[in-house]
């Protein structure tokens, strides 16, 4: 059943049959979803995004059968990987992005370029800073796209990895704070004592970092979700864990541990051998 209302003063919530049920105390972990292009043609079959198993299980049905052409928008985490995925159907694979390298923004230009090799010495195009000025559709399904450039690129289909959207909707009407999703503190609790939030939704300060962080990986969501139960029941608890996540593309397996927002200006020091892509980075800055 959808929850259609949140009241925060009568401690209810108005299910989509509207039923209400009453709470003591509420937890928020409605997720995110994945962020759609806004350009011209963008709901024409053969674009797809990739949050949900559906999503998942439809491009692989898409994807397997190989031979086909196949446009990345978006030169990130989920762009990068399907591309993998996609090569290792035998596809011809093409990544667009607003990057100069791909994964510029969480890796810099150096590790990023790492990964740009690995794609390219597996047959992956890259078309980088470009952004979508429409989709060439026929017959209602995707035929291509048009960048901001003019070039028309051929594509049965097209896959969306431009990142997801905190769905806030629920909290914004409830009147709690939102601000890059539902605002908590170190015990995941929101603006209203008796509403904690978790998971994608939660943007949640970091004691050890002193700022608020949102993360989007299923390590934040198991995470959040048992400090938020014990915080429910008066527990003294606070998430302090450490940001973790993986991926792994082509032969490379890649893991990251550590606070994205401290790495802006620091310095990569690499340790290992670069070219076989065997190390370990870590970003320094202040001697620290």
């Amino acid at each position: 059943s959808a929850v259609t209302a949140l009241d925060t003063s009568a401690h209810t919530v108005t299910l989509s049959d509207d039923r209400r049920l009453s709470y003591d105390r509420l937890i928020l972990a409605t997720g995110s979803t994945a962020r759609r292009s806004q350009a011209p043609g963008a709901e024409a079959a053969g674009i797809h995004t990739l949050r949900t198993v559906d999503d998942s299980e439809a491009l692989r049905r898409a994807l397997s059968a190989g031979n086909k052409r196949v446009v990345l928008v978006g030169a990130g985490w989920i762009g990068l990987e399907v591309a993998s995925a996609a090569r290792g159907y035998g596809n011809d694979v093409t990544v667009i992005g607003m990057e100069k390298v791909p994964l510029e923004g969480p890796l810099g230009d150096e590790l990023g370029a790492v990964f740009l090799n690995l794609h390219e010495s597996n047959g992956v195009r890259f078309l980088l800073p470009r952004s979508v000025r429409s989709f060439d559709v026929s017959a209602g399904k995707v035929v291509g796209i048009v960048t901001d450039q003019g070039e028309t690129l051929p594509a049965d289909i097209v896959v969306v990895g431009i990142g997801a959207a905190p769905n806030s909707e629920l909290a914004v009407r409830a009147w709690l704070d939102v601000d890059n999703g539902i605002v908590v503190d170190e015990h995941l609790v929101s603006s209203d004592p008796d509403v904690f939030g978790a998971g994608d939704l939660a943007n949640a300060f970091h004691p050890i970092i002193q700022q608020r962080m949102r993360n989007e990986h299923w390590a934040n969501a198991i995470g959040t979700g048992k400090i938020a139960a014990k915080s429910m029941f008066g527990a003294d608890a606070v998430f302090d864990e450490i940001p973790y996540f993986y991926t792994d593309q082509f032969d490379l397996g890649t893991e990251y541990s550590g606070y994205p927002p401290l790495t802006a200006g620091a310095s990569v020091v690499i340790r290992g051998d670069k070219a076989a892509r065997e190390f370990i980075a870590f970003w320094v800055v202040y001697g620290r």
